[in-house]
């Protein structure tokens, strides 16, 4: 198949771009390198069935593809309040333009979503049938809203237009390829503890995230991409949840770091809990993760560590 990646210089998207070369397919990766980074791919681009084009998926783009995989748009939400408008116009005039795209082409399209749909939860664990706990007017709507928005894309084309739909609702991924400043938690603490510097816990570390090594995602992502029939969201996630301050503990313990943890206060709308339900997962794809956290977080701190 000729399957086109959006936001395939990133940190998850350029995994999943090797994943499908490794698999003989050819990838064209549209990346507008806002936030990726084409060393990520410097290593397919003697390939012939590897192609890159600088394009912002907000402007239309007319190529002849078999499969879409719609990741483009910024992930963490240093970068996606940096530039709150521009995010939210990523995923909806994205989620147009790729679809108008997948319908034009007949071609199997997958949404990149996120448990930031549902929002700071009242319930947990999460399952594909809880609609959510939002603030529309936050400052992490942007993110949020937008990836709800594209979903209701995603699902009105399929009913309006028969499109071939898969919509992953994704949880915190870590692995090798996150940037430096990223400001996510992981990269955060690791980056920290690393340089012996304070790491910065905020409220009392009791919320919890639960972390997905990268190469399990995409194993779940590849599977339910190539999976028949399945045009409703699916969670994709570690379902073990890990406190905040516990993440700090083991990272200081793994990188036998010098620092010391400090707390500050929340940031505003920062959800208490993640713990996906992957009962979906296991019984349509079957698929759970396998990595465990210390020895995903051994490989990312082995990362990090040669970029600092």
């Amino acid at each position: 198949m000729r399957i086109i990646v959006t936001g395939g210089a990133g940190f998850l998207g350029s995994h999943i771009v090797d994943r499908l070369i490794a698999t003989k397919h050819e990838v064209l990766v549209i990346d507008n390198l806002y936030t990726g980074s084409k060393s990520n791919l410097a290593h397919h681009l003697s390939n012939p069935s590897f192609e890159f084009m600088r394009h912002d998926i907000t402007a239309p783009l007319f190529v002849e593809v078999d499969g879409i995989f719609n990741l483009a748009c910024p992930a963490s939400p240093i970068h996606y309040q940096r530039d709150p408008v521009q995010t939210l116009k990523t995923s909806v005039h994205g989620a147009i333009n790729m679809l108008g795209l997948a319908k034009r082409t007949k071609s199997r399209i997958l949404q990149s979503s996120t448990s930031e749909v549902y929002g700071d939860p009242e319930v947990s664990p999460q399952r594909e049938d809880y609609w959510g706990h939002v603030n529309p007017l936050g400052v992490r709507a942007c993110y949020d809203e937008g990836k709800r928005a594209a979903e209701t894309l995603f699902s009105d084309y399929h009913r309006q237009y028969g499109v071939d739909i898969r919509i992953a609702r994704i949880f915190n991924t870590y692995g090798p390829r996150m940037s430096v400043g990223d400001g996510r938690v992981v990269t955060n603490f690791i980056v920290q503890a690393l340089k012996n510097q304070d790491i910065t816990v905020y409220g009392d570390g009791s919320q919890t995230r639960s972390f997905c090594y990268v190469d399990d995602l995409v194993d779940g992502l590849i599977s339910l991409f190539f999976s028949e029939g399945n045009h409703n969201p699916i969670n994709l996630g570690n379902p073990v949840p890990t406190s905040m301050l516990e993440l700090a503990q083991e990272i200081l313990t793994l990188t036998n770091s010098n620092s010391k943890i400090i707390f500050d206060p929340l940031p505003p709308d920062d959800p208490k809990k993640r713990e996906p339900d992957i009962s979906k997962a296991r019984s349509v794809l079957g698929w759970e993760p396998k990595v465990s956290r210390t020895e995903g977080l051994k490989r990312t701190i082995e990362h990090l560590a040669s970029k600092i």
